[in-house]
């Protein structure tokens, strides 16, 4: 084999290599990542957040965080509503730090405050971010 044609292979694998992992290396440099849960017992076992407002029901759940605290974003598809004991629908003052792919437009008038997270629905499911704003928790913090 020439050098010119082990140089070109090199090549290729190389850029193989890096459009492999080319996601992971993005969101390790953008202090972010992206998971997905098959159901809502998954993200309960095994995402380090929470959001107990997640319907039983939920599958096909996608996630993108900060890679320390908070923000993140959580979609899923469920036909359950939310549980009235803990979501409140306000007027939205939050919106999402992030998005995926598949999410509504948050820009909308009123969401469902859940605890620290803001919801509103999604096309088959629901869309979520935290932190949502003070006046959104408060207002789901009344209920009961």
């Amino acid at each position: 084999m020439t050098a010119s044609r082990t140089s070109a292979l090199l090549l290729l694998s190389a850029l193989t290599a890096v459009s492999l992992v080319g996601c992971a290396i993005g969101d390790a440099l953008q202090n972010e990542k992206a998971s997905e849960f098959p159901t809502a017992a998954d993200v309960v076992e095994r995402w380090e957040k929470s959001a107990p407002w997640l319907p039983d029901d939920a599958t096909g759940i996608l996630t993108r965080e900060a890679t320390g605290a908070d923000p993140a974003v959580l979609l899923a598809t469920s036909s359950a509503p939310l549980d009235t004991e803990q979501c409140v629908e306000v007027e939205r003052f939050s919106a999402p730090a992030y998005s995926v792919e598949g999410a509504p437009d948050p820009f909308v008038d009123t969401v469902f405050a859940c605890g620290d997270w803001a919801v509103i629905p999604a096309d088959g499911g629901w869309y979520g971010w935290t932190p949502n704003h003070p006046d959104e928790k408060a207002a789901s913090e009344q209920i009961g």
